[in-house]
């Protein structure tokens, strides 16, 4: 993609420049140069990507689940061809590394497409059957309509397909936003999709926070997805509050790693430096707030800030680099915003500054001391930082881990089963891994509780969420 690259929306099948001519410059955060420009839609930028899904889904839903899943399986195939040109797309977008970006995300997101394709013929509901006498009863699930989605910058493409694939398989259509900053391989997965489904079916719109509130603010969709921070999920749940549209929300996170004494100090330190610092930090489910039982504090403490200060981060050809930047200027500065303000008993055992001047690099950080009042425990950092806190038994343990607004995803690491079992039931969050943290599947679902949001991705139930319930009654004497 050369310096010249101007990016479309992408409606009814084609690319479609934006009404008004708005554009803003995309940066490559690797070097923080300008490598393309994107259109800041409008309000009749919008408008006319959902009058296109809803003339799409008139024949879209009427289509059977077979159908759909010819449609996903050959978008996934084409998606596995073109893997190469999508790894470099995402990584001149994110500065993500091209090795790890080959490995870790286009794999899943093929792999998760093929799943709803799958789990498309398999959505049930209760057997027919006759609950009054004379009258016959049963239930039909069908898709929603045209589903309003919004992506972050955090994982563009995989988090597209988190979307667009259960909402497809359903049978419903979608005009989807994605970051302002990343919007370059939804364009790409627009443009192959094309080649399969109907026109209409899949639309992607181009802007800024403006746009999203357009998208949101539409009379047609039904149903508003987003995965995004607190502050935005709470304006999408208010602007379709007012409309009464549905709301998906897969929110911020801020993963409690509670460490007991039994579990293996040097492992477990590996495992949380690798979940943590992967993709710079800029995971909700990332391992960046850990608790440690006092047992084994000092040596976790020195096991994980010696895994910092192995671990580098670099440009996206290098392949001995972890992580790449941080997604723009603005949250580089947020990171080091956090760093600054650390209170003084607070203790850097490592990182804690930017690489270099060129690009957003932020160095694998280790801070413990702290408390569990303090901001950089309570507020998501989205960085390649993580926090280490003291406790003594299961009961501050669990105090220390649910203390906060966020409720997506934790883990537990221990030997013992009788913990394990007893953390996990007591643990107020959607997921938690037990000696290991951040493996996902397709077969299982992921979402969060409290401020991170309600709803679930992936697996059947993810499906059932792009779908609604009619029941139907026959008078079988007439």
């Amino acid at each position: 993609m050369s310096a010249k690259t101007v990016l479309h929306n992408f409606v009814a099948g084609e690319a479609v420049a934006p009404a008004e001519g708005r554009y803003e410059d995309l940066i490559d955060p690797s070097t923080g140069e300008v490598f393309a420009s994107a259109p800041v839609s409008g309000p009749e930028d919008v408008d006319r990507a959902m009058q296109a899904a809803a003339t799409a889904f008139e024949d879209w839903r009427a289509t059977t689940p077979s159908d759909r899943q010819r449609a996903l399986l050959k978008f996934a195939d084409a998606i596995e061809a073109r893997a190469d040109e999508l790894v470099s797309l995402e990584s001149q977008n994110t500065g993500k590394p091209l090795g790890l970006t080959a490995s870790e995300e286009l794999p899943p997101a093929i792999d998760q497409i093929r799943f709803f394709a799958g789990a498309a013929r398999l959505l049930e509901g209760r057997s027919a059957g006759q609950y009054m006498n004379g009258f016959e009863s049963y239930v039909r699930r069908e898709p929603i309509g045209v589903c309003a989605q919004v992506t972050p910058w955090n994982y563009p493409l995989l988090m597209a397909v988190w979307k667009i694939a259960p909402a497809l398989a359903a049978g419903n259509a979608v005009v989807l936003k994605p970051s302002d900053t990343t919007p370059v391989t939804t364009v790409k997965l627009a443009e192959i999709a094309a080649e399969f489904f109907p026109a209409g079916v899949f639309n992607v719109v181009l802007g800024d926070r403006g746009t999203g509130r357009a998208l949101v603010e539409h009379r047609t969709p039904q149903m508003v997805s987003i995965t995004g921070s607190v502050r935005a999920g709470m304006e999408v749940a208010g602007s379709a509050a007012a409309d009464l549209k549905r709301t998906h929300l897969e929110l911020g996170g801020k993963a409690p790693v509670v460490v007991f004494d039994d579990a293996d100090v040097a492992a477990a330190a590996a495992s949380i430096a690798e979940a943590g610092y992967f993709n710079a930090g800029q995971d909700c489910t990332a391992a960046t707030r850990v608790l440690v039982q006092a047992g084994v504090y000092d040596e976790f403490v020195a096991a994980l800030a010696e895994q910092a200060k192995g671990i580098r981060t670099g440009a996206p050809d290098d392949e001995d680099v972890l992580y790449g930047p941080v997604n723009n200027a603005g949250q580089l500065a947020r990171v080091a915003g956090f760093i600054d303000r650390l209170p003084d008993h607070a203790v850097l055992q490592a990182g804690g500054a930017r690489v270099g001047e060129r690009g957003y690099f932020w160095s694998p950080t280790v801070v413990s001391g702290l408390q569990q009042t303090d901001e950089i425990i309570q507020n998501e950092v989205f960085g390649p930082v993580i926090t280490v806190q003291k406790f003594t038994g299961e009961d501050e343990a669990l105090a220390y881990a649910n203390g906060v607004e966020y409720a997506l995803a934790s883990s537990v690491w221990t030997k013992d089963h009788g913990t394990a079992m007893r953390m996990t039931q007591k643990l107020d969050f959607g997921c938690v891994w037990v000696n290991c943290h951040i493996p996902l599947v397709a077969e299982m679902p992921h979402g969060g509780f409290k401020h991170s949001g309600h709803g679930k991705d992936l697996s059947v139930y993810g499906l059932e969420d792009y779908t609604r319930i009619k029941h139907v009654m026959h008078n079988v004497g007439a």
